[in-house]
Parts: structure tokens; C-alpha cells; sequence
């Protein structure tokens, strides 16, 4: 995961007793990667799976278990301490056992004290037997839950540990971390806000074989895209690829063409100003194709048939930009430039032209800019002589400008 994402955030970890309990430690693991402090307290059932000193091993913190419990004036080590130390609980997995004490405020062990006594938002993560998680208790049980200040963590289906299929298996440990971080990273201005982006190279079909396309790989439009939804924004990304290791929380549309593109583009903007209490943001980021076959043939053209010499005919595209109705919406546009001399005046001109708020001006200096991890970006605001210029690994990059954007449009 991305390093310094969560610096010095502080994680209560919850370990009940469950198969899914070995998840938890790369859990830990990916939490600590990311920058954040980890304690974690262990029921006596979570430890018949693993020991306390595992986790003590992953964590670096000693664990709180009933046997560790501390009540001297400094520690932190009992149930009420560790809860305002903690900036977030998350309890993964959740047993039904767990699940259902939580719900009936049944405080008989060191975990549902404290969670019983943390009085913030607590993520809650299931693992359990499909029929044990379908019980119309503790169905009942986990709807009262997500009532009273926890964040459930849907799971997931597949094969489970008594080789039952269906749902019931905790979630995957990078989506309980997207969803811790989206706690803790989540503002007021971003949060319920809808925005719209597309990604990637657009991939226009000669036949049913081959195509032609660009070197954009996504990666760009999905590090923003992750970045307003940490930031606690209703993201919908409309996307080529690079959009693979998202969220499985977030919407994403996977598209090839640029004429499907500016279908969901359209679509999604629709819905983005309908539902939206906020202006929302729309975040062109695609690389779309300027022009498109002229012909399109169904099938595969053989060799014999085409010749020594492929004369492809190809005819200028949609400006989808220009096409997508902006009003009432924050527009940002992204501008792909190799030519330094020219690069700044075409930014300025592409704000006027395609009547955008913002241009986000990327000076490429090879071919091998695409795909990399870092970016380098100026930014352009409409009525702002000066540019505003961003670099770094591209998620801090979008986080920086989620900020930026903020400040500039904080009356939107």
C-alpha cells in the first residue's frame, strides 16, 4: 500500500475468533506499511488460532488480551485507555458470536467493552458461515449495528473453511484498508460529493481484432480516482483500464471506444448533478483518441486480402470535452503536452476553448512518461494568471491537488 498515507494515524485492531483471523495480520501489516500505529486486543477464542505474540511481532505493540490488561495510571493497555488513544476500531474479523453480543451490549470480554465504551465510528468486518451470517438474527443484529455508529464491511463469496460456498468470508484486507482510510481521510467539503472521471487510452476497433490506441495506461484517472474516495466522495470512473486495484466500493465503468465513453460519460454526469446535494466535479483524464477508423470490419481481415500495403482511412473524432454538459458541474480538463515552448499557452487556450474551470497541464517528455508512478502537473485555473505546479508519486499528487481544488472552489 502507499507509504505515508496513513502517518500517524492510530488503528484498534479486534481479533475475534475466526478462521479468517490469519487475514488480520497483513492487514496489520499493510496499515503499518502505510505509515499508521497499530495496537491490537485479541479474545481468548482468537488466540486458539494464532498467538498473541504474532500479532505482537506484526503490530510492534504489545496486545491487549485479559491476561495483559493493565490499570496503572500511564498505560493504555485496559478498555477504556486504548479506546481514546485509538482514532478508529476496526474489529476484523467479526465473529456471529461478537456480532451479535455487540448488538444486545453485552460486555462480557475485553473486546466488546471496548467497543461498548469507544464511542467514535467503528468498522466492522464479518466472517462467518453463510447460514450462520444469514440467520434472521443476525441479520437483524448487523442492521442495528450500522445504526448505531459502525461502518460495515460487506463480505465476501466464495469457498469458505468448512468448504460451504457462499457468502460469509471476511473481506479482502485492501479493501478493509481503503475503507479504514476513507475514515480517517475523509472532509466535509469531498464527503457526499459526486465526481465524474474517465481514464485511460480510448481504443477505437479496425476488426474484431485489432485496434488502434495510445500509450495512456489509467493510471493518472485512478490515483484521483482513489483520492476522492478516501476523501469520502461518491467517485464514478469511467475508465479503459489501470482501474483494476480500486476499491471494490467504488463505481467503476470499464468502456473501450470513445463513442462507449462519452455514453457513460454522459449517463454519469446526468446522474452525478441529480443526486449530488453539492456541485459536483467532472475530471477528464482520458487520453481519447483524436481520430477513429473511417470503416470498421466485422471479423478478422486476413493478410492475403489486405496486401503488402494497409492503407487505413481514419476520420477526426468527437470532441467529447466539448460535447459533455458542463453546467452546473466544477469541469477539470487534462492536457498531454511534449513541447515545453508551447505547452503553457495551449494549456490557457484549452480553458477558453472548452469552457473549463480548471486544465491540468501533464509536459510529457518521452514515451516513457506513460504508465509511470510519478507525474508531474500544472494547474490552470480560469481567471488566474499564475499556474499552480504539483509533482510526486500520483496519489500524493491527486491528494495535494484534492486539497488545492478545495481551497479554490471551498464556496461550491
Amino acid at each position: 500500500m502507499h507509504a505515508e498515507l496513513l502517518n500517524n494515524k492510530k488503528i484498534l485492531v479486534a481479533v475475534t475468533g475466526s478462521i479468517a483471523v490469519y487475514k488480520t495480520l497483513e492487514l496489520i501489516r499493510l496499515y503499518v506499511k502505510a505509515g499508521a500505529q497499530v495496537r491490537v486486543i485479541m479474545t481468548q477464542s482468537a488466540q486458539r488460532f494464532i498467538s498473541a505474540l504474532t500479532f505482537e511481532t506484526i503490530s510492534q505493540h504489545t496486545v491487549l488480551t485479559e491476561e495483559s490488561e493493565c490499570w496503572d495510571k500511564d498505560s493504555i493497555y485496559n478498555h477504556i485507555a486504548i479506546g481514546k488513544w485509538a482514532d478508529i476500531f476496526v474489529i476484523a474479523p467479526a465473529s456471529v458470536n461478537t456480532i451479535n453480543k455487540l448488538r444486545h451490549g453485552i460486555a462480557d470480554n475485553l473486546l466488546t467493552q471496548t467497543a461498548i465504551a469507544y464511542p467514535q465510528r467503528k468498522l466492522l468486518c464479518p466472517a462467518a458461515n453463510t447460514n450462520m451470517l444469514h440467520n434472521a438474527i443476525t441479520q437483524e443484529s448487523l442492521e442495528i449495528l450500522q445504526k448505531s455508529n459502525y461502518v460495515m464491511v460487506e463480505p465476501v463469496s466464495k469457498e469458505l473453511a468448512c468448504r460451504d460456498i457462499g457468502n460469509g468470508a471476511m473481506s479482502d484486507v485492501e479493501d478493509i484498508f481503503y475503507a479504514t482510510a476513507r475514515e480517517l481521510l475523509q472532509e466535509q467539503y469531498w464527503s457526499n460529493r459526486e465526481v465524474v472521471l474517465s481514464g485511460g487510452g480510448t481504443i477505437e476497433k479496425l476488426d474484431d481484432v485489432r485496434y488502434i490506441s495510445n500509450f495512456s495506461s489509467g493510471k493518472m484517472a485512478s490515483s484521483l480516482a482513489l483520492a476522492f474516495y478516501l476523501k469520502g466522495a461518491n467517485v464514478r470512473l469511467v475508465s479503459t483500464r489501470g482501474h483494476e486495484n480500486l476499491p471494490k466500493t467504488m463505481h467503476v465503468v470499464p468502456v473501450q471506444s470513445s463513442e462507449e465513453m462519452y455514453e457513460h460519460l454522459q449517463e454519469n454526469v446526468h446522474k452525478a448533478k441529480k443526486n449530488s446535494p453539492k456541485t459536483p466535479y467532472l475530471f477528464m483524464v482520458a487520453a481519447v483518441s483524436d481520430y477513429v477508423p473511417e470503416n470498421v470490419q466485422e471479423g478478422k481481415l486476413k493478410k492475403e486480402f489486405l496486401g503488402t500495403l494497409w492503407k487505413i482511412e481514419l476520420k477526426q473524432n468527437m470532441d467529447i470535452l466539448h460535447s459533455l454538459d458542463k453546467k452546473d458541474v466544477i469541469s477539470v480538463g487534462f492536457k498531454a503536452e511534449m513541447d515545453e515552448l508551447v505547452a503553457s499557452s495551449n494549456a490557457k487556450n484549452m480553458l477558453s476553448k472548452k469552457e473549463l474551470d480548471v486544465v491540468c497541464l501533464n509536459v510529457l517528455n518521452d514515451s516513457k512518461s506513460f504508465g509511470s508512478t510519478q507525474n508531474s502537473i500544472e494547474l490552470y485555473c480560469k481567471n488566474k494568471e499564475e499556474a499552480v505546479s504539483f509533482s510526486g508519486e500520483k496519489l500524493q499528487l491527486s491528494l495535494a491537488l484534492a486539497t488545492h481544488l478545495q481551497k479554490e472552489f471551498s464556496e461550491q
